[in-house]
């Protein structure tokens, strides 16, 4: 049985919600847990689901032609992961979205939460925040690619994600911050 403890004190950050209303969301709300590097979501099908992380770590990335793989996001406990516009658009993806660890989700179809959005306005204002902090987060994410050294992506990073470094391979966070793994543990070295 899911326990909704931290979904629901996610959505409290933005929004007060009563016992109906709780009850109304968790009836549909869903549950799904992941193996440990097990793929959510690949490129070119639809994102039909909005998910939310209750325990481990999801990575949303894309290959370039070569196959390389780019982390664009680190989805660890209390984030919220998608390809947003398949989801918004329910169109092909851009990305793939896969677990780091073992995780456990919750998530809302997308014809489950337009349905929300009308019994639970509050919702609607919910998820408005949500997609104006992820803007946000990917412009200065975007920022930072173009502007910084990686020694000041890294510290950007260690920021961003708290205690992460700890949980996951050097090669993924290497990826996400555009380097090769040697040159990250150049960086550790100088800031350790």
């Amino acid at each position: 049985m899911p326990v909704f403890e931290n979904i629901l004190a996610n959505f409290a950050l933005h929004v007060n919600l009563d016992a109906a209303e709780q009850a109304c969301i968790k009836s549909v709300l869903q549950h799904q847990r992941l193996k440990k590097n097990e793929i959510l979501l690949e490129t070119g099908a639809t994102c039909r689901n909005i998910y939310f992380v209750d325990k481990g770590c999801l990575r949303v990335y894309n290959r370039d032609r070569e196959g390389s793989e780019h982390n664009v996001l680190f989805c660890p406990e209390n984030w919220w992961a998608a390809d947003m516009t398949s989801f918004s658009g329910q169109v092909p993806a851009y990305y793939n979205i896969a677990a780091l660890e073992t995780t456990e989700l919750f998530y809302f179809s997308y014809q489950s939460l337009e349905q929300l959005y009308i019994d639970v306005p509050k919702m609607e204002r919910f998820f408005r925040i949500l997609a104006q902090n992820g803007f946000s987060l990917y412009q200065r994410r975007i920022n930072s690619i173009i502007s910084r050294s990686a020694e000041e992506r890294y510290l950007q990073f260690q920021h961003l994600y708290p205690k992460l470094e700890q949980r996951i391979a050097q090669k993924q966070i290497a990826s996400y911050l555009g380097i090769t793994p040697v040159f990250l543990s150049m960086i550790r070295k100088r800031n350790g």
